[in-house]
């Protein structure tokens, strides 16, 4: 066995293993991973332990006959299978075991006591001074220099030999494993191999493999020199001769004059040109005459002698500019060729600006959008003949003019008029570092803003240019800009008229380019633009610049007076993901046409759409005179309102009537169905439908103003008699609780106009009601409501989805696109978005705009305060209430839990008004109640009715109406009354009209809409309710035309509960509704946890 394992020893393995197995296999033979299962002739089996609990085979077979084996052959069951790190863990544990096997064995009697032992073997070895550094025959290490031909390095190759018994070498083979056979030492290693190992092995970068160290700096020199001490440094290795320490020479930098005309740079030493120059420190000269190796002095600094030994070789065509360059930078180093030299001092600088500018990127923190962030600049320098300089400096400038330097004298003064000139434009000097431009552009300026970047291209730069300035643009600078030729707009229409496609574009030089793509790109890299308030605060003659597309760097820079149409018409796009050139509208679209009479279009097709958008924008203004017969005087509002109406008829399409209440929309509707009628259009009859509250005052209104229309009730049980005469009538009135029941009847119908009055009963889109009105067909469609959004923007979406289906969307679309950003982000982009859709479908007047003939209204929160009765059952209530709410909310989230917190606020709400209403109060508590609110409304009435005021008394509650009733009869006082239950609608209204009752109860449902009680002075509303729109319809029950009494609005608020919240949720409310109808830009209401909280606050005190 002894025998085998020499043999393998002396085959050098380790050539035979990358160097990361052979670290890997050390590591693992120092792990005791190995068992020696087999040996053979020539043959060994081992086992290894690999990662985990694998155990991999291992047959390492000796190659060649046996009298002289040539080679080795390692095969594992491990994945790389062949020459692997178990198989080197392997060989290695042999090494260690053949070392351990040969180590002469001491015999008991030659041994000294411990101590002695120790010392003995402790004893150093004298350094060796400059002698033969290896055996007579064995292994050895030989060292050769080698040049690197690419980067004018030298590198120090080490090989592995055997030395013969003549004292040449024989086996010459690469080193790969050096950090390896440092590790173990082997005894061929002397102390010169060891240190020079380990220096060769701290020079090498990190994860560097192979056999040759490359040798830079001091610790090149001291590697350099610690090879020569070991006698086995080689120039040639196949030469077989090695290099001896050279005495240390001086020497000087030369140029040698070539055949061909080119300098090549040499060394000169006592006259003689040397060899090789290594660039170390020191540097080192390589003598192959003498096979010497040793210091060289080049009389010059170091670092500089080092960079002088990698220069190239001069061309000869490039000498004489090389040596006037040379002459430029350094003083030290001599010329290949000398240069005459003449002084110019008559040059005038000439001024030199590159503009370029940087673009980045940064994500918003608001939105994560990816925002770009732009740099420019503006780089000043100065053209003296050919040569350009920047800076303040004052330094003559070395300028080459065939053979001859001219040192051209720059001139400060001119220079400075020239910068002067700049900052008069607005420049100012910027020294933070940028991408704009490379620093070697000249001294970098800036501008303030974009527009002043856009001025100064469009009218400074030209100055300059006049002036003599030279200007670079610099690829892709942002301001680049070039001239708008013209505009165009191209419509496509459908053959059937349900959509179109329009394509708006501008011409530059020559060529159109639409804008559909462009002001999508813009939106998304400027979202402002979509912010109303931002544009209106924008001029119109300031610009913005816009790229014409990634197929071209061109681009224009459009003013905002431009840019604002374009926005209103095309604003929606960033909702979508629109493909192509043209974008593709419905019918109703053609409306924001009208935005785009502000651009200097070529209009190409279109015409019928276009007049369509230019008659609903003047819809109001165009004169439709009162319809013959009519039995009033309309109002310029009024009539504006017909206007409007009679052009949505010729249109063919609907819109929605908003008016303020009392400002007479049944009037105005009516006179637009008399003008139908008149005008011979009125071919069937007219269906409107209403609240049952409502029929009387149609009916009245419609005898009074336009007798000539014949008017039906289809109303009561005897409504069936008139199902076969409907076509007899002009106008068919119903209700919206009868209209899904004689829906069967009513679809027979085809109907001239359909109106929908308090439009706002079909503001869900899944009751009844609204499935059978979007199930009716007309010619027009109308809605009348003074309230189109009570409390959220769905109810606007159904009446559109009545209106004009698919005009926004489906609900799904709807809630994505508008009604969550705007409700629950309060984003009022979207907002102003969709004021600006619904705009042309939505007519809506408020009372302070059109008559400012109403007296003044003066709105009084009359403060009350609970009684003790009243403070404990609140709190009572609404601890349980509160639980019972977080529960809820904390199962399915405030979205879900709507009707329980509606139910719970009901219940408080009920204690503020009287114990009485509270089912689960105490019979002794709900007695006492009378100090409450209904004590402080009683005082109150007392004092108002001695004043001679005519009040309307609401309430939500019709039981807190008949507890008020018990008051009142009990006190004597005289009052109507008017409930969901009350048959009789007109004898109430008329006996307070007529003044022969000054009190008028009405519940908020029965009496909030549709009545006109200008007698009335006074309005009370005993509890608030969420919607600010229902209390205001219900004053304006005596606010309105007709009304020539100032009037009073009390709201009786019980202080620190539940109605004092409501009161601060109203606002926001209003605001949402205000924002939507009015353009306005109110904030988006949304019931919060915060909300919540304090609805359910505990009573203070």
């Amino acid at each position: 066995m002894n025998d085998l394992i020499a043999r393998i020893v002396e085959l050098d393995w380790q050539e035979y293993f990358d160097p990361r197995s052979l670290e890997r296999g050390f590591e693992y033979a120092g792990e005791n991973r190995l068992e020696i299962k087999e040996f053979g002739q020539g043959r060994l089996i081992a086992q290894c332990k690999g990662s985990g609990r694998n155990v991999y085979n291992l047959v390492i077979t000796l190659e060649g006959a046996a009298s002289r084996w040539t080679g080795i052959r390692c095969v594992c069951s491990c994945p790389v299978a062949i020459n692997c790190k178990h198989a080197a863990a392997t060989l290695f544990t042999l090494t260690a075991l053949y070392d351990e096997l040969n180590e002469p064995k001491k015999q008991v009697a030659d041994r000294l006591n411990p101590q002695l032992e120790n010392w003995l073997e402790s004893i150093p070895k004298p350094a060796p001074v400059d002698e033969v550094q290896h055996k007579n025959t064995g292994t050895c290490l030989l060292y050769q220099l080698a040049p690197d031909a690419y980067s004018m390095r030298w590198s120090l190759e080490v090989y592995r030999a055997r030395v013969t018994k003549k004292g040449d070498y024989s086996d010459i083979k690469p080193l790969h494993s050096m950090d390896e056979i440092l590790r173990r030492t082997p005894a061929y290693m002397h102390e010169l191999d060891i240190k020079l190992g380990r220096l060769l092995m701290l020079s090498r970068p990190y994860l560097s493999y192979g056999s040759a160290f490359q040798l830079t700096g001091e610790a090149g020199a001291e590697i350099l020199q610690l090879a020569l001490k070991t006698q086995r440094l080689f120039f040639d290795l196949d030469a077989g001769l090695a290099l001896n320490p050279g005495p240390v020479r001086a020497a000087r930098f030369n140029w040698a004059v070539m055949p061909d005309g080119n300098y090549c740079p040499e060394w000169l030493s006592n006259g003689r040109e040397l060899d090789e120059v290594l660039p170390l420190k020191p540097l080192h000269y390589l003598d192959l005459g003498n096979m010497q190796l040793g210091v060289l002095e080049p009389g010059v600094d170091e670092n500089l002698a080092i960079h002088l030994c990698g220069l190239p070789v001069i061309p000869a065509d490039q000498v004489a500019m090389f040596s006037h360059r040379l002459s430029v930078v350094s003083q030290v180093i001599p010329p290949p060729r000398e240069l005459t030299e003449r002084v110019v001092d008559t040059l005038e600088p000439q001024g030199c600006l590159t503009l370029g500018s940087d673009e980045s990127y940064v994500y918003s923190q608001t939105d994560y959008r990816r925002m770009p962030i732009l740099e420019h600049r503006a780089a000043l320098a100065f053209r003296y003949d050919t040569s350009l300089v920047s800076g303040k400096g004052t330094e003559d400038i070395l300028f080459l003019n065939g053979t001859e330097t001219q040192r051209i004298q720059r001139k400060p003064a001119a220079e400075k008029a020239l910068r002067k000139t700049l900052t008069k434009i607005g420049f100012k000097t910027v020294n933070r570092k940028t991408r704009a431009l490379p620093a070697s552009a000249g001294e970098m300026f800036d501008l303030p803003n974009d527009e002043a970047w856009l001025a100064f291209v469009e009218s400074g730069l030209s100055v300059l240019r006049e002036a003599g300035w030279d200007v670079v643009i610099h690829p892709g600078f942002y301001y680049d800009v070039e001239a708008v030729d013209g505009w165009y707009a191209d419509i496509e229409e459908s053959p059937g008229h349900e959509w179109f496609d329009l394509e708006l574009g501008i011409e530059v030089n020559g060529e159109r380019h639409s804008l559909l793509p462009i002001v999508l790109d813009l939106m998304r890299r400027q979202p402002k633009l979509l912010d109303a308030a931002y544009m209106a605060e924008r001029d119109d003659q300031e610009r913005v610049l816009v790229s014409l597309g990634t197929r071209t760097h061109t681009k224009v820079a459009l003013p905002y007076g431009r840019i604002k149409p374009l926005m209103a018409t095309l604003g929606e796009l960033y909702l979508r993901a629109p493909e192509g050139d043209a974008l593709r509208l419905s019918a109703p679209d053609a409306a924001r046409l009208s935005n785009l009479d502000a651009l200097p279009l070529v209009w190409q097709g279109g015409e019928r759409l276009r007049d369509f958008a230019k008659r609903l924008k003047d819809s109001i203004h165009v004169h439709v005179p009162a319809p013959r017969g009519l039995n009033a005087e309309l109002r310029g509002y009024q009539l504006e309102g017909l206007n409007w109406m009679q052009t949505l008829r010729e249109l063919e399409v609907g819109g929605i009537l908003g008016d303020d209440m009392g400002l007479g929309k049944t009037l105005q509707a009516l006179a637009h169905l008399l003008c139908e009628k008149q005008s011979g259009r009125l071919q069937a009859p007219a269906l409107a439908v209403m609240p049952t509250s409502l029929i009387p005052n149609w009916m009245d209104e419609a005898a009074r103003f336009t007798p000539q229309l014949k008017v039906l009730a289809l109303h009561g049980a005897q409504r069936q008699a008139d199902f076969t005469r409907l076509t007899d009538y002009d106008l068919v009135l119903t209700t919206y609780a009868l209209l899904p029941r004689d829906l069967e009847v009513l679809q027979l119908q085809r109907w001239s106009v359909l109106i929908l009055d308090e439009a706002q009963n079909i503001k869900n889109p899944n009751s009844k009601a609204a499935q059978a009105a979007r199930q009716l067909e007309a010619g027009q469609r109308l809605c009348l409501s003074g309230t189109p959004l009570e409390n959220h923007l769905g109810e606007l979406w159904s009446l559109f989805h009545f209106l004009l289906p698919g005009w926004l969307g489906d609900s799904k679309t709807f809630n994505r696109d508008y009604r969550t950003p705007i409700e629950k982000h309060g984003n009022a982009q979207r907002m102003q978005h969709l004021s600006a859709r619904i705009k042309p479908f939505l007519l809506r007047r408020k009372k302070e705009q059109v008559a400012t003939e109403l007296p003044p209204k003066s709105e009084i929160v009359h403060w009350v305060e609970l009684s003790d009765a009243q403070r404990d059952v609140y709190e009572t209530v609404r601890v349980a209430m509160d639980k019972k709410v977080r529960d809820e909310i904390s199962r399915h989230g405030v979205a879900r839990s709507q009707i329980i917190i509606l139910e719970a606020l009901l219940k408080l709400r009920q204690v503020c008004c009287d114990l009485r209403l509270v089912k689960s109060a105490p019979v002794t508590k709900a007695v006492k109640a009378g100090t409450g609110k209904l004590g402080s409304l009683m005082e109150m009435l007392e004092e108002l009715l001695s004043e001679g005021r005519r009040i309307l008394l609401f309430s939500q509650f019709t039981s807190m109406l008949a507890l008020i009733e018990e008051e009142l009869k009990q006190r004597g006082l005289e009052y109507s009354i008017l409930t969901g239950d009350t048959l009789d609608r007109r004898t109430p209204v008329k006996n307070f009209q007529d003044g022969k009752t000054p009190l008028f109860l009405i519940s908020l449902k029965a009496g909030g809409t549709g009545l006109n009680l200008t007698a009335a002075d006074t309005v009370i509303h005993y509890d608030p309710w969420w919607n600010p729109a229902v209390e205001s319809q219900a004053t304006d029950r005596a606010y309105r035309i007709g009304q020539d009494k100032p009037v009073f609005v009390y709201k009786m608020i019980a202080r620190g509960t539940v109605e004092e919240k409501i009161q601060a949720l109203q606002l926001e409310k209003a605001a949402l509704a205000d924002g939507v109808l009015q353009g306005g830009a109110g904030a988006g209401w949304k019931l919060e946890q915060r909300d919540i909280e304090a609805l359910f606050a505990p009573l203070p005190g």
